[in-house]
């Protein structure tokens, strides 16, 4: 099971497509265009931030749960950078210290729950690192309404705020192997080379971790 994680914007779901592609092997993605809640959030993230990561920490559950049961599967998110964005809202003053423990909680009974499962743990997570602007760049040219920060100054500082947690979480991250692919370098999103490459990277590791031959 490949996990992958960064930034809003990064390219998770197109790497994820591509790997599937090439791998020969399902994809589950972030729910979000099928999200009741996201557009809430976006509108009025105090009352509507601890009820969108609840969402998002059930459907990550799902996925994951999932994913699990087969040997070869892949997730465009997962379930390990949840209580990033969470605690990013507790800092912005949009959830209680009370919702932020009892958030923490559930998460560890759930994760608790995952050691039962046949795979315990990710084989690999692959981490996109991005550049701001680059984040930025990509949330325009997705174009989900929502997301953009036209006139909304608070939203793109919300947005450095979700880029620079990111390095420290990917440091800190130890539940699986781990690679670090340089999205502004290599642009696996529009040029195939690129994309091959970053496909050739990851065939190398999962060589070396013994997952293929």
């Amino acid at each position: 099971m490949i996990v992958l994680a960064g930034t809003i914007g990064a390219g998770k779901s197109s790497l994820a497509k591509a790997l599937g592609d090439h791998l020969g092997t399902e994809v589950f993605y972030e729910s979000v265009d099928n999200n009741p809640v996201l557009d809430l959030y976006y509108k009025d993230p105090k009352k509507y931030a601890f009820l969108l990561q609840i969402y998002f920490l059930n459907k990550r559950f799902e996925s994951i749960k999932s994913a699990y049961k087969a040997d070869n599967n892949i997730l465009d998110r997962s379930i390990f950078e949840d209580e990033l964005f969470l605690t990013l809202n507790y800092k912005n003053g949009n959830v209680s210290k009370t919702e932020l423990d009892i958030y923490k909680e559930l998460l560890n009974n759930m994760m608790e729950e995952l050691e039962g499962m046949p795979k315990k743990r990710p084989d690999l997570l692959v981490y996109i690192d991005v550049s701001f602007d680059t984040m930025l760049s990509r949330i325009s040219l997705r174009g989900r309404d929502f997301e953009q920060i036209d006139d909304q100054p608070e939203l793109k500082a919300y947005y450095h705020q979700v880029h620079g947690e990111y390095p420290d979480w990917y440091e800190k991250y130890n539940a699986s192997p781990k690679i670090r692919i340089n999205g502004d370098e290599i642009d696996f999103v529009n040029n195939t080379e690129h994309l091959q490459k970053v496909l050739s990277t990851i065939d190398s590791e999962l060589e070396n971790l013994g997952l293929v031959k």
